[in-house]
């Protein structure tokens, strides 16, 4: 089986006209405002899924400034997952430094969707006080939490955050209940594991996924994350629309990839299946 544990969908009035969404929303408009960016809905999805050979997708929002805007987003996802015949699985999202953030995550939850992804700060270094509750909504309901995070350094792209690996190594340290599922490789957080006290055991509720990593990381880089976190830890995330399976294929099966056959199939599917079901 395979699961892509990164994708996202649009309610079909956001992708129609995106500029009514622009307003007051400076991180979708950085990232969207240009016509040519892809955005796709649940049954666009499905189709690509099914072109490319993948099982499964867990389908993401956007965090959202406006309150209804996230609401909207939310019960868009509650509405592709109920009709995809089991082969989306829904992560709400909201942005967390909103009063309401807290009240609508758990609404959404109840409503059914999977856990909570991708929380982003695309403009600033992360935000562990207004995270550590959604952290904490997600330990008590077992359910994952994907985390925007980027390497903070090197070229700048839209969307790469300002954001710190002291910030995001205190978060996963303060809330060490929560699956959190670290996206694009963590940032590199994982090559500190190599440190002889500590991080190891911090990590030890961490996943990385893979989303856009062709475009970050040599093939290497995949390697050294299995081998110092472990086989079941990396899974396999495309950032689609932004890039589909056989890219990622591609890279996997480099000579220094260093994933064999039986960490490709946890790397995926098999292990993101023991996140959600």
């Amino acid at each position: 089986m395979i699961i892509d544990v990164h994708t996202h969908i649009f309610p079909p009035e956001v992708i129609a006209d995106r500029g009514r969404f622009l307003d007051g929303e400076p991180a979708f408009a950085a990232i969207y405002a240009d016509p040519q960016a892809p955005m796709v809905d649940g049954p666009g999805l499905v189709r690509a899924m099914d072109a490319d050979g993948v099982d499964v997708s867990w389908a993401m929002g956007f965090p959202w400034v406006k309150r209804e805007n996230a609401r909207l987003h939310n019960d868009y996802l509650a509405q592709a997952v109920a009709g995809s015949g089991g082969r989306l699985r829904g992560m709400a999202c909201v942005r967390p430094p909103a009063d309401w953030a807290l009240a609508e995550a758990e609404r959404a939850l109840a409503a059914g969707l999977h856990g909570l992804g991708e929380l982003a700060f695309y403009d600033s270094d992360l935000d562990n006080q207004s995270l550590n509750p959604l952290c904490a909504l997600c330990a008590e309901a077992d359910k994952p939490l994907l985390l925007h995070t980027n390497e903070p350094v090197g070229h700048i792209y839209p969307g790469k955050a300002p954001m710190t690996l002291a910030a995001l190594y205190r978060l996963v340290k303060d809330n060490p209940r929560t699956k959190l599922v670290l996206a694009h490789m963590a940032g590199g957080l994982f090559f500190y594991a190599l440190l002889k006290k500590e991080v190891s055991a911090v990590l030890a509720n961490v996943w990385l996924d893979t989303a856009a990593s062709p475009f970050l990381y040599k093939p290497r880089a995949y390697g050294l994350a299995v081998e110092l976190l472990g086989a079941d830890k990396l899974l396999y995330g495309s950032d689609y629309p932004l890039l589909r399976l056989p890219r990622y294929k591609k890279e996997f099966s480099a000579p220094d990839s260093g994933l064999d056959d039986s960490t490709l199939a946890l790397v995926l599917g098999r292990s993101a299946s023991r996140l959600i079901a």
